[in-house]
């Protein structure tokens, strides 16, 4: 897939395990996997992050093949929900550390301009959550505001 920002293409990356039945070396059950899951998200972790800790302490190699759901269903059955989406808090979290950076160093204009670059893909990506109805229609980007709900 192309870069939203540039003419080049993106970087390979590693390929996801088969999704067959349940690899032979993982010794939890799906109720222990979903356990520490949810265990892990009450301490504050994305769910990126408790794919990556679950993998390299525990040897899972995807959450859905050895539970039969997704890091995210577990989440909606035990009601846990984050503020916003995960690729949109990163972005916020992006945006707010350029705008935090311009503050001392007001000519960097590199920085200026990678922050408007950032500040599109949020509102791109804004733009298609309220379409797909995971946030109010009334979301509005405001980085002042927004900062109480992304730096926790």
């Amino acid at each position: 897939m192309a870069r939203m920002h540039s003419r080049k293409k993106g970087k390979s990356g590693s390929t996801r395990p088969a999704r067959l039945e349940k690899p032979v070396w993982v010794e939890l059950s799906s109720e222990e996997v979903e356990n520490e899951v949810v265990k892990l998200a009450k301490k504050g972790f994305s769910q990126s992050l408790i794919g990556v800790k679950l993998r390299d302490s525990h040897g899972v190699p995807l959450v859905k093949v050895v539970t039969g759901k997704s890091i995210n269903q577990i989440f909606k059955e035990h009601d846990i929900e984050a503020p916003l989406p995960e690729d949109l808090t990163n972005l916020v979290k992006k945006a707010l550390n350029l705008r935090k950076h311009l503050e001392t160093n007001h000519k960097d204009i590199d920085s200026r301009k990678g922050l408007q670059r950032t500040e599109s893909k949020i509102y791109r990506l804004i733009k298609y959550y309220k379409s797909k109805k995971v946030l109010e229609a009334d979301f509005k980007y405001d980085p002042e505001k927004i900062r109480t709900i992304v730096m926790r």
